[in-house]
């Protein structure tokens, strides 16, 4: 029987390598990292974003590409943030940084009324300050640290509360079309990321603007999506290859698919999929 220690040291390489492998297959499948580009990797202190900006240093050492890295991270000016950790860790590992100062904490506190949600406006104000930045400093990427289950949360939220089959991109233009954002943990489970930031020991700066706000609806949806994780292993996986296979004919979009010219003998164009393919779920 193996000893705890080197049982240990092989599922932390198996984790490391599955990450790896995991951020890789998605820089490929959406081309994500070309030669020469400038990627700024957001760093906000949490354990997504510490993961995203270790695995993309050790793939950049064996990329077919060269691109360079730098790490940025917004300082809100939040009461008792500890200025300290992030220049520290950052000088200690020896990647390019930069410290934005913008004082967001109290903008959100003076507009959003106390007891209500602030991560709307907090999101916002930071987006525009990262894209300014990028757009200053010849930034190419904008990587950010969204998981897979992020995304899953989006999709279900737009879907229960926005009435939208929307989710969050692995790779996107953003609406200024100045910056391409990119999200390289999009292929990758959270618990995944949580099991590597902990065995690493990142030193996990909590935000705490909002305080708990445990009620909110990302909440609720992060709840709903770990019980069938647990209840149905594997339904997860499914409903994320859901969002790579799209069939717009089986669906109900009349901008997304020409129903009204609709023809006999035509089939969708994109997967080449029948009516008889909704019928025969129905039928099982």
């Amino acid at each position: 029987m193996p000893a705890p220690e080197k049982k240990s040291k092989t599922e932390f390489n198996k984790l490391h390598k599955r990450l790896r492998r995991n951020v890789g297959q998605v820089i490929a499948d959406f081309n994500m990292i070309e030669e020469g580009d400038k990627i700024m990797v957001c760093l906000s202190g949490g354990k997504d974003s510490f993961v995203m900006l270790d695995i993309l240093m050790h793939l950049k050492k064996t990329a077919p590409v060269n691109f360079e890295i730098i790490a940025v991270n917004l300082d809100q000016k939040q009461p008792g943030f500890p200025e300290h950790i992030l220049p520290e860790y950052l000088s200690s590992i020896d990647v390019p940084f930069h410290i934005i100062e913008y004082d967001t904490y109290s903008i959100v506190k003076r507009v959003i009324p106390e007891g209500k949600t602030t991560c709307s406006l907090c999101s916002r104000l930071r987006r525009g300050t990262l894209y300014s930045f990028a757009k200053e400093n010849e930034i190419t990427k904008i990587a950010l640290g969204h998981h897979r289950d992020d995304i899953l949360e989006t999709y279900f939220l737009n879907m229960f509360f926005s009435g939208k089959l929307k989710a969050m991109p692995p790779k996107l233009l953003s609406d200024d079309k100045q910056n391409i954002v990119i999200r390289p943990l999009a292929y990758c489970k959270e618990k995944d990321i949580a099991q590597y930031a902990q065995i690493k020991q990142f030193p996990i700066i909590p935000c705490n603007l909002c305080g708990s706000q445990e009620n909110l609806q990302r909440q609720a949806m992060k709840e709903m999506l770990n019980g069938w994780d647990k209840q149905f292993p594997g339904r997860l996986e499914t409903i994320f290859s859901s969002l790579q296979n799209i069939s717009p004919s089986q669906m109900a979009d009349t901008e997304l698919f020409d129903f009204t010219g609709l023809k006999q003998g035509e089939l969708d164009g994109k997967r080449g999929v029948s009516d008889e393919a909704g019928l025969d779920i129905l039928e099982r």
